[in-house]
């Protein structure tokens, strides 16, 4: 199950540095995360100030 970033994002870069797999790209008005690339490991949420990163329903 991939993560995604919802709207508390305040873009500070954090997740992107972090992310092992580079699955994280900047967005328009947050960063995004590409499903495909994904694995799981959470990094991405354990370094967030606004835990916007979350898992994604399946």
């Amino acid at each position: 199950m991939a993560y995604f970033i919802n709207d508390d994002c305040i873009a500070c870069g954090l997740c992107l540095e972090e992310c092992p797999v580079e699955a994280i790209s900047e967005g328009e008005d947050k960063y995004v995360i590409n499903p495909d690339l994904c694995t799981d490991c959470g990094s991405c949420l354990d370094i967030c100030p606004t835990e916007a990163p979350q898992p994604m329903d399946e």
